[in-house]
């Protein structure tokens, strides 16, 4: 005879508690995250009009930097000229958001996996269901 015993609901799952552990893990690095942006910071060097200039034949004698923040708005692309010492704060501000996105990322996926394991747990533990045949 087989033994159809089904594990107890009080029983905890190895997998689950390790997979919660990963999360709070998780949750504790997005809570140390600071300001962030979406965007890119670019750093631009360019030509000048003068036809004398240096700039003209030698690519390594254009002028810059010059920093820009691209971003969208309502789906139209916006850039916002950029001081030096500013760039620094939006280039801080465009890698939080990346850290965010990627830990989001991870979450995701854990948070996916948790549930798929929930799910196969749960439907161990319920009871086989028996056909029954309507009587009419």
């Amino acid at each position: 005879m087989k033994n159809t015993r089904r594990k107890s609901p009080t029983h905890t799952d190895p997998v689950l508690e390790r997979y919660q552990g990963q999360f709070e893990a998780l949750r504790a690095e997005v809570a140390t995250l600071g300001f962030f942006c979406k965007g890119t910071v670019l750093a631009r060097r360019m030509r000048c009009g003068k036809a004398t200039c240096a700039c003209q034949s030698d690519p390594a004698h254009r002028h810059g930097p010059y920093f820009e923040w691209s971003h969208k708005v309502k789906g139209k692309t916006v850039s916002l000229h950029l001081q030096p010492e500013e760039a620094l704060v939006y280039q801080e501000g465009t890698a939080q958001w990346q850290r965010l996105r990627t830990l989001l990322g991870r979450m995701e996926n854990l948070s996916r996996r948790a549930i798929e394991r929930k799910t196969k747990i749960t439907n161990q533990l319920r009871p086989p269901q028996r056909d029954t045949i309507s009587k009419r």
